[in-house]
């Protein structure tokens, strides 16, 4: 059995974010020059799966993590 790290849940109000917006709005990376470089080195899962769109739009449920920390899109 592995050892998964929680998962936070991040309410959003609504019901869609830009994974760039997100991952300031939880909390993860303090700017947004940071998250442009974590995104394009693909330090940055979406669900399990590299993304390196900035601007992907994600959806309630969706599991974002970097560097150990794991944050769940809630409404």
């Amino acid at each position: 059995m592995t050892n998964q790290p929680p998962i936070d849940d991040i309410p959003i109000g609504g019901d869609s974010i830009r994974l760039g917006q997100f991952l300031k709005f939880a909390g993860v990376l303090d700017s947004g020059g940071d998250v442009k470089e974590a995104i394009i080195d693909g330090f940055v899962t979406v669900n399990g799966e590299v993304d390196r769109r900035r601007g992907r739009q994600l959806q309630l449920g969706d599991v974002v993590s970097f560097e150990g920390r794991s944050v769940r899109v809630r409404p």
